[in-house]
């Protein structure tokens, strides 16, 4: 089978490289999936840059996240059959036409989603959902302010933010950007080059954003202490700015915010009984048609560096997606 692989850690993502590879026969309680789509994530680039907290062994295939067909099983799977479509939280693995998956990583694709919908949404809106639900405990009524909100994980949770019944204000560094996550659903969007304290405010009578979600950090996290409301809750989600922030901490006694670290495939490891009730609630969202990611490229398994790139470069909106 052919695979996209990394066989050095390096600041250069184009280290990546396409090779034959040959893929043992699943082990038990595995599945061999003949992967369909994979979805493009930040933490992907990190692993080659070997930054991410995460390191897998070399050489590796990055890949989070997969959907496709089930080719083989493995001893003692009973839930799949050959032929299901699923898809699979990976961690590797996703940039290759084949992978053994563990068969309790595996889920039944969402009727209403094709293979590359279906490979785009759980990260994604697995994020936003422990976000927002599990660490935030956003309320309807409550104004979400969502950072970054045209990336993959920033417009996943404006749309979950609307579902729970919040008011969302989402920012971007892009104004062209912002107009694709307004027809999403934010009521309001505003472009953080230009400053987005005052506005706020000025959006929420004074009282600032209950809820807010930071996957920038750096100056965005900065200008956010100042303009969250008397028990906020600042959700850390990562730091696509390069910079990792410090806050000091007379600013939350004051203001009475808490700082709330969010890692949601964590969160399912240490709770496997809470991370699979995650992972079925947004799976129910998506069977209802009340979830289903933006993908605004697709990619041949070849061309993985240049997904890589489109996310690196901040040119993508939503996800990105490799078919094979």
């Amino acid at each position: 089978m052919r695979a996209m692989r990394v066989h050095e850690l390096s600041e250069d993502i184009g280290v990546l490289r396409m090779e034959e590879v040959e893929l043992s026969p699943p082990g038990p309680g595995e599945v061999r999936l003949r992967l369909k789509a994979c979805s493009v994530n930040f933490p992907d680039i990190l692993m080659i840059q070997g930054k991410y907290q995460f390191k897998p062994e070399l050489p590796f295939s990055p890949g989070m996240e997969g959907a496709g067909l089930v080719a083989a099983l493995g001893e003692g799977v009973t839930a799949f059959k050959v032929g299901d479509r699923v898809v699979a939280g990976l961690r590797t693995g996703g940039f290759a036409e084949e992978a053994n998956v563990s068969a309790e990583a595996c889920r039944p694709i969402p009727g209403p989603m094709d293979f590359a919908e279906a490979a785009a949404y759980p990260a994604a809106y697995l994020t936003a959902y422990v976000a927002l639900v599990c660490r935030g405990h956003l309320q309807p009524g409550e104004t979400l302010l969502v950072h970054g909100s045209t990336g993959g994980v920033g417009l996943a949770a404006v749309e979950m933010g609307k579902l729970l019944g919040a008011t969302v204000i989402a920012t971007s560094a892009s104004g062209e950007k912002l107009k694709i996550v307004k027809a999403r659903g934010a009521d309001h969007v505003l472009n953080v080059t230009q400053g987005f304290r005052e506005k706020v405010k000025e959006l929420t009578g004074g009282r600032g954003a209950d809820v807010i979600y930071d996957p920038v950090g750096g100056d965005v996290f900065d200008e956010s202490v100042r303009c969250i409301a008397w028990n906020g809750r600042l959700l850390i989600i990562g730091f696509t700015s390069g910079r990792i922030p410090t806050v000091s901490v007379n600013m939350p006694l004051i203001k009475g915010f808490s700082v709330i670290g969010v890692r949601a495939g964590e969160y399912g490891r240490r709770d496997p009984e809470a991370g699979r009730a995650n992972l079925a609630a947004i799976a129910r969202l998506a069977e209802e048609g009340k979830i289903a990611p933006y993908i605004c490229a697709r990619f041949p398994l070849e061309r993985a560096v240049d997904a890589l790139r489109m996310l690196q470069e901040r040119k993508a909106v939503g996800k990105v997606v490799i078919e094979m």
